[in-house]
């Protein structure tokens, strides 16, 4: 892990260019790689598609968050744990982007825009303190595995790649919110979950379709 500021800038700078610019590698390889690819209707397709744009931009706005936490991050213990789980939520950007390819999609044109605002919210969550920082990811990573297992409920049975792919990254949004709960998350205030809650679908609801 990188502990000079400047490198961390850097190296922060660097996925940020990369996570706009949709260029991500993944260090593991995509959950669906060894599945068929189905005969899907049309409007099978274009739905799976926009829920994978959907997906693809929370993972923008999931790294520009822990890239915010990270910076503002007090305790080095926790800031390592935010790098990791930064990480491997770049494999789930690479996994999105690739499914979202072959469906015939695209991504979102406002990534830049949920990129800046995410970046902006996780910086001031970790001026809080760490137990507010670390309760902010793990409210964060409680919704959006809600949010996934709603787009598994929706895509085809048929459809095992995508579903694969969405499954894969539900596991890892589960432990990331646990791994927040045992660093010493504290909780969030109700006000504050509903207010993260609308923001959310404020954002699903304009990257389903623009």
């Amino acid at each position: 892990m990188l502990e000079n500021p400047l490198d961390r800038f850097i190296a922060g700078f660097d996925r940020a260019l990369r996570a706009v610019a949709g260029v991500q590698q993944g260090r593991r390889a995509s959950p669906a790689e060894n599945l068929a690819h189905a005969e899907l209707t049309q409007p099978e397709r274009a739905h799976a598609a926009a829920l994978m744009r959907v997906n693809h931009a929370g993972e923008i706005c999931a790294q520009a968050l822990y890239q915010g936490q990270a910076l503002t991050a007090r305790n080095a213990g926790n800031r390592r744990a935010l790098e990791i789980a930064a990480a491997e939520e770049q494999d789930h950007l690479a996994w999105s982007a690739e499914r979202i390819r072959e469906l015939g999609g695209r991504p979102s044109l406002l990534n830049p825009l949920w990129y800046a605002g995410s970046l902006a919210l996780g910086f001031g969550a970790g001026l809080l303190g760490d137990g507010w920082n670390l309760a902010f990811l793990a409210e964060t990573e409680r919704q959006v595995e809600e949010h996934l297992q709603g787009h598994l409920a929706q895509l085809s049975a048929a459809d095992e790649r995508t579903r694969a792919v969405v499954d894969a990254m539900r596991s890892d949004e589960a432990r990331h919110r646990d791994t927040a709960i045992a660093l010493g998350a504290a909780e969030l205030p109700g006000p504050v979950k509903l207010g993260m809650r609308v923001m959310a679908k404020v954002m699903t609801t304009v990257a389903h379709r623009i």
